[in-house]
């Protein structure tokens, strides 16, 4: 069982937890998810890891409460516990397999999309923690839904707050933000992270390819086994089929096709528009294997 050592509400129906999971901290990367069950009946819930104690032995996870299993994962409190916590699972972020002294030569910006702030975290402290400083904007509708904001300034050189309401920081979008800092701030970037809602890291791909720069994004919102057998998190890469949850969840921005995976998460969530995806798709609908280690 895995105890929740901590609880904390982050914005409306936006939950942080701290779970007692020693052997999956010791082993996690930043980029990486886990799959979180509450008991023997519940659903299998893939989360991206938000943030790691080794020596404490706690995993951090970020989730919001929309649909059943997370309104009542939310529920839970402090002394609770699941029945599996599952990880790592998928690929660690690219960057952390480069030469930290190669990674201090590139001007890299994270693009954080409301709850795609969490996973966004790890990765600039991994950076600040090997000397790398990294320009992070976070945007979300309005201020009330802005997270995270005080841990990342903590870890990034510099923080954009953007929302689109105007209601605290910046007034736009994401992508008005990065047009901001490249056309009326002089900034330059080898390298984009972005990591939010399908829709955001689209139009953030289409803007980076116009502006040549290259973009990394996570495609975690589209899982839901977590190991690739259920067919969902499917997509088209270049040329080529990938699983989110086995192939990535990060993938090169330029060469993913968004409006398919938009198209097959809502054919998805239906029993009819599963059997028509899994008998158009045929051999190549599921993926599979994880490498769990817990």
């Amino acid at each position: 069982m895995y105890t929740i050592l901590k609880k904390e509400i982050l914005a409306p129906n936006i939950y942080l937890m701290d779970i007692k999971a020693p052997r999956v901290a010791k082993s996690c990367y930043p980029g990486q998810f886990v799959i979180v069950k509450m008991d023997d009946k519940g659903e299998r819930i893939p989360l991206t890891i938000c943030d790691y104690d080794a020596e404490v032995g706690s995993v951090t996870i970020v989730f919001q409460a929309m649909g059943t299993s997370t309104k009542r994962m939310a529920e839970y409190e402090v002394g609770d516990e699941f029945k599996d916590f599952v990880g790592p699972l998928g690929c660690k972020s690219e960057l952390i397999d480069e030469e930290p002294e190669e990674l201090k030569k590139k001007n890299i910006l994270f693009v954080a999309g409301g709850v795609g702030t969490a996973p966004v975290y790890p990765q600039v402290k991994w950076m600040k923690n090997h000397g790398c400083d990294v320009d992070c904007i976070i945007g979300a509708r309005n201020s009330d839904l802005i997270i995270l904001e005080e841990e990342m300034k903590k870890v990034a050189k510099n923080v954009y707050v953007t929302t689109d309401d105007g209601s605290y920081g910046f007034k736009g979008n994401v992508n008005d933000c990065i047009k901001d800092l490249v056309h009326n701030q002089g900034k330059t970037y080898d390298l984009v992270i972005a990591i939010g809602p399908i829709i955001m890291m689209k139009f953030v791909s289409i803007l980076t390819k116009e502006l040549g720069i290259r973009t990394i994004v996570s495609m975690n919102p589209i899982m839901v086994d977590g190991t690739g057998m259920c067919g969902a998190c499917r997509l088209t890469v270049g040329n080529e089929i990938k699983f989110a949850c086995v192939d990535g969840p990060e993938f090169d921005g330029h060469l993913v096709d968004f409006d398919e995976s938009m198209k097959r998460q809502q054919m998805y969530k239906s029993e009819e528009g599963r059997a028509i995806l899994k008998e158009k798709e045929g051999a190549t609908h599921k993926g599979g294997g994880c490498g769990c280690s817990e």
